[in-house]
């Protein structure tokens, strides 16, 4: 009995020790070479504690990320307890050839944990054996035989969609497309993303894409999951591609039918506890082709020119009150939902009253929440030049069509600064007069004359002679 009240005190306090050991955190890179239908892998571990916070994983040149896994283990060796957990992130190879990864930091646990990156080298896709956990029956090979095992197909209730947010736009009004996979949420186990994922999804991005709009590609690099509900179903959403195209012309635009192989699992007809429970199989989904009509936009002298959104001006200035020919800066800043990038300067009314010079252009675009959203600034520095009150709408505008309310509209400069002291007008004047010989030239003659006046000389000359000779004879014979 003795014994036993000691013996137990020390196995305790042997646990606790055990428990009581440092954590070890580190960042794992994956292979030095991969194929181009493999995934690269960088994996954050945490020994001996749990990952309770991380930093976003790095983006990589010549990669996309596509996906995170994570798992965790507990060993008991020698009475000596520890415990590993680890997230992996996944990148998918664009093209063969070799990558270089550059040094980078994650902070893991709230510690800057630093990798030195390395070199990875793509080679050509392989063929791949997909391997499959369900399907290894350990018993088999002990026994020395095969059980045979029959495998039955279970209807999918999955789909694959190509939705348009609109059936007909205006010329440069956005359209959102979005390529989905679908998956009812009680069959999430009997399918599976197929290796050469990536190259499947370049394929369809090249076939959907249009020719005839400017693409605003959302850039989706992370399959994630988001519960939607379709016709009173609750289904799993993958968004595949996202993008908002606004049309060029007026030609309809057609996005075509396109297919996606997917990794399905037949189901065992008499599952055994060590037996296969499932066999990977193929199958291929299929989108319904879409089309949208393009508009032209109403009558108007700048439809030709006008953005198409719905925008609302945001404008600073540096001081409202000035004195001729000292400068000033002023902001005219477009934000809002559409196409950014197409949006022109804006016209600037011409007037002696003020010295306009071209703009500082800066422009800033988010996509996100299935709209493509941001701002455009216009940085111009500007002279007063003439004393007085002016209304800087009268000189500074942009027009707009609101696909919306489906009209015109005018952004235009809320502020009115007051001009004081001489006027410059004149001195602008006088410093671009370039004087009375340049006041002629357009009404003098533009014909090539020669400016070669030997001739003209030597006829003068000879003349001259002539009347010499004549008067010195005139004297001679008077005399």
């Amino acid at each position: 009995m003795i014994g036993n009240r000691i013996i137990i005190p020390i196995t305790i306090l042997f646990g606790f020790c055990a428990n009581l050991q440092a954590q070890n955190i580190r960042i794992i890179l994956g292979p030095d070479a991969i194929a181009l239908n493999q995934a690269f892998t960088i994996t954050i571990e945490v020994q001996n504690d749990r990952i309770k916070s991380y930093d976003n994983f790095p983006e990589l040149p010549g990669f996309n990320r596509v996906g995170q896994s994570n798992s965790s283990s507990t060993n008991i060796i020698n009475g000596q307890y520890s415990t590993t957990q680890s997230i992996t992130q996944n990148y998918v190879p664009l093209q063969e050839g070799t990558v270089t990864i550059k040094p980078f930091t994650i902070t893991i646990n709230d510690q800057p944990i630093k990798s030195p990156g390395k070199r990875v080298t793509v080679g050509p896709p392989i063929q791949q054996q997909k391997y499959d956990p369900f399907s290894y029956d350990p018993f088999e090979e002990f026994l020395g035989r095969r059980k045979p095992q029959e495998f039955i197909e279970v209807k999918e209730d999955a789909f694959l969609a190509l939705t348009v947010d609109k059936d007909e736009a205006y010329i440069g009004e956005g359209v959102t497309v979005t390529l989905g996979l679908y998956v009812n949420a009680s069959q999430q186990s009997t399918m599976d993303w197929p290796a050469d994922l990536s190259e499947q999804l370049a394929e369809i991005k090249n076939k959907i894409t249009p020719a005839n709009c400017w693409e605003e590609n959302f850039k989706i690099t992370t399959l994630n999951r988001e519960n939607v509900e379709v016709n009173n179903k609750r289904y799993g959403q993958y968004k595949l591609f996202q993008a908002t195209f606004y049309p060029l012309n007026d030609q309809t635009i057609s996005f075509p039918s396109v297919s996606l192989n997917m990794v399905k699992y037949k189901v065992a007809k008499d599952p055994s506890f060590f037996g296969r429970s499932r066999q990977a199989d193929n199958k291929i989904f299929t989108t319904k082709p879409k089309t949208v009509k393009v508009k032209e936009l109403p009558p108007h002298p700048l439809k030709d020119k006008v953005p198409v959104g719905k925008y609302y001006l945001s404008e600073e200035i540096s001081n409202e009150k000035l004195s001729t020919g000292q400068s000033f800066t002023y902001q005219f800043s477009v934000q809002g939902e559409g196409n950014i990038s197409a949006i022109d300067v804006p016209s600037i009314a011409e007037s002696v009253d003020f010295e306009f010079y071209p703009p500082n252009i800066r422009q800033d675009i988010t996509r996100s929440n299935n709209k493509v959203r941001g701002t455009k600034n216009f940085n111009y520095y500007a002279i007063p030049k003439e004393p007085g009150q002016y209304a800087l709408g009268d000189y500074i505008s942009m027009v707009y069509f609101d696909p919306t309310v489906q009209k015109y509209d005018t952004l235009k400069s809320h502020f009115t600064v007051t001009v004081t002291g001489e006027s410059k007008k004149n001195i602008s004047i006088s410093s671009n007069d370039l004087g009375a010989f340049y006041d002629v030239i357009e009404i003098e003659n533009n014909k090539l004359e020669s400016i070669n006046q030997e001739g003209i000389v030597k006829m003068i000359a000879n003349i001259a002679i002539l009347l010499i000779l004549g008067l010195t004879a005139f004297f001679i014979i008077k005399k």
